[in-house]
């Protein structure tokens, strides 16, 4: 038997079950409620009114199928019976009654007038009996096996989606968890029941009543909670070793789609302390929509959000430029897939080949470019500074030549905080790629901007992959300095960030984010392995291993004498342009060309000749 055919036997099954009963408890109801009348006594129950009982019993029977049938009462699940099947229950006892009482006039049949409510009372007993009697059973059965084997669960806030995550997880038939207590900062729930669960205390005690009530695992419930709020949380609840999960944001509670389901585990983004950088969409929308955009790197971690974004707000063509092919084929391919109107061009090119990129911007004309190709491994960029140079440095230079010579309308180059007072090669190679999309500028129609972020989480070489596979092998985990700090942003901050720059672009601008306050890299360590269940230096080690060859202790989002101007949004910042000595630039840029090329020692030095905030250890420099 098919799983289809056996499915409708089985409900045909409960339905004759459910009728079967319904007719019993009519007839039950009617007796009950007589002898109810009579105390009881059989022998005082007047024949005349027991009588007439019997002859109404067929239309009582037919009436209260048809009820039922209307108000739905057979195509219910019972095992997710709630507050409306209990009111259709009850309403249904009710018109039972009602037309009991009408038919039994209209026949002239006599009982007592007692007899009419008392009918009710019992018939609507039995009926919800029958309909919540399953649930309860079920409920209580769950509610067994998960006290022996299922999981002990702290909820973090008792409001709104608190009290619906605890609904689905008491009445679900797959979750094997049981919430132990509730947790909520608000005084006037201390002491309060939701569904049977107490709230316990506040944020303060999560410790002691995680080890009172041997909770597994910690949902934090509070989607409105700013992420300051987020990580206080967070960082409360990591020292108690539990696993933590949480809802992604107040869209939930807009969309009334708190589930389950909705719970991610909490991840190291939850730790930034800060709100997510909000962008003016309709100002996105309206300079790409119908554009012909290019973006160089378009595989790699902001290129390939880049693209993503960009294919959502219809441009008219997108072209992804990319020397690596895996990188540009999956990107490629998501696209055509979730994009399938999308005019798309995906080109294998080095931005270091002056012919290459001169005939994709002849053939294809583009309106707006994100130039997001570059090296950006300080370490490897360390080892290797003449390749820096050349694909950094002379890439966009070849590039944004290209843009200024084909008639592009912006230009957007992807930069670093790293670009301020550098002391590594590729923070040195990014910040004479600003010197030159400012000089550019000045010389083509073009408006070319530079965009500045922190650490990106989750890109290509970002530390927190490779934290959690050093946690994957057990540790240690790898720290340069126990003092090291950085700013971070998500991917989809960095390339909203650019997406808006190239809105407010008017051309020689370099737009900073307001990335709040720096993390301490060695708390990002310790929480991550808390997260993930371990006691940092017990469980899992955390060793230092020195700063490596350009590592600062910070960054620097500005130098001094940029100075500071406020966009439209106020955690976009936009640092004036810097006045430079541009035929002496062109020159020096020319002998570091030349310098790269053969392949030379003295990269450094003509780098920090261009850029002198420059600073690097002599002793580690090829040219010592």
């Amino acid at each position: 038997m098919s799983l289809k055919r056996k499915t409708k036997h089985i409900l045909l099954y409960r339905r004759m079950f459910l009728i079967t009963y319904d007719i019993l408890a009519v007839l039950a109801a009617s007796i009950i409620a007589l002898a109810l009348r009579f105390d009881f006594v059989l022998e005082s129950i007047t024949p005349h009114f027991l009588d007439s009982i019997w002859k109404y019993a067929p239309f009582n029977v037919a009436t209260m199928i048809i009820i039922f049938w209307l108000l739905r009462l057979y195509h219910s699940l019972w095992e997710y019976a709630s507050v409306t099947e209990m009111q259709n229950a009850v309403a249904g006892s009710f018109l039972v009654s009602v037309c009991q009482f009408l038919g039994m006039q209209i026949l002239g049949l006599k009982v007592p007038r007692s007899y009419y409510f008392i009918f009710f009372m019992f018939f609507a007993m039995f009926t919800l009996v029958s309909r919540f009697g399953y649930r309860f059973l079920r409920t209580a059965k769950k509610k067994r096996l998960n006290q022996r084997l299922g999981q002990n669960v702290m909820i973090v806030g008792a409001g709104e989606s608190g009290n619906m995550l605890l609904k689905e997880i008491n009445s679900s038939n797959y979750l094997r968890m049981t919430v132990k207590c509730l947790i909520d900062d608000d005084k006037e729930k201390q002491g309060r029941f939701i569904h049977g669960v107490r709230v316990e205390g506040t944020r303060d005690d999560i410790i002691d009543l995680a080890e009172k009530y041997d909770i597994d695992v910690i949902i934090i419930s509070i989607p409105s909670a700013s992420k300051l709020a987020i990580r206080d949380i967070v960082n409360i609840c990591s020292q108690t070793g539990c696993k933590l999960q949480t809802l992604p944001g107040m869209y939930q509670l807009v969309n009334e789609d708190i589930s389950i389901n909705n719970l991610r585990d909490v991840d190291v983004e939850d730790l930034l302390g800060r709100d997510p950088v909000r962008v003016d969409t309709d100002s996105i929308i309206g300079y790409v929509k119908d554009q012909v955009v290019l973006v160089t790197g378009g595989g790699g971690s902001i290129g390939s959000e880049l693209c993503r974004q960009i294919a959502s707000h219809k441009p008219a063509k997108l072209i992804i430029v990319d020397i690596y092919e895996n990188n540009a084929y999956e990107i490629q391919q998501e696209l055509k897939h979730n994009y399938p109107n999308l005019d798309l061009v995906v080109l294998i090119a080095s931005v270091r080949n002056t012919n290459r990129m001169n005939d994709i911007f002849q053939t294809y004309k583009p309106d707006i470019v994100y130039h997001a190709a570059a090296h950006k491994h300080v370490p490897l960029m360390e080892d290797s500074p003449n390749e820096a140079i050349k694909n950094n440095v002379f890439g966009t230079l070849k590039t944004a030549t290209a843009a200024g010579e084909n008639g592009t309308k912006r230009f957007v180059m992807i930069s670093t905080d790293k670009a301020v007072n550098p002391t590594n090669i590729m923070g040195a190679s990014k910040r004479i790629c600003e010197m030159i999309i400012q000089t550019l500028n000045k010389r083509y129609d073009t408006e070319f901007v530079a965009v500045r972020f922190g650490n990106v989480l989750g890109s290509n070489g970002s530390v927190i992959p490779l934290f959690k596979k050093q946690i994957e092998q057990g540790g240690p985990v790898t720290v340069t300095h126990p003092d090291i700090i950085r700013y971070f942003m998500t991917i989809p901050e960095a390339v909203s960030l650019v997406l808006q720059a190239g809105a407010y672009a008017k051309g020689g601008e370099i737009f900073v984010l307001d990335m709040g306050e720096p993390v301490r890299i060695y708390d990002l360590a310790e929480n991550l392995i808390r997260l993930s269940g371990y006691t940092p230096n017990e469980d899992i080690m955390i060793t230092f291993t020195g700063l490596r060859p350009g590592e600062k202790l910070y960054e620097e989002m500005l130098m001094d004498e940029e100075g500071l101007q406020d966009t439209d949004n106020h955690m976009i910042h936009i640092g004036k342009p810097i006045e430079i000595d541009e035929e002496q630039f062109v020159a020096d840029l020319t002998a570091l060309g030349e310098a790269a090329n053969a392949e030379g020692d003295s990269i450094r030095k003509l780098v920090q000749k261009i850029v002198p905030t420059y600073v690097y250890q002599k002793s580690e420099a090829k040219d010592a």
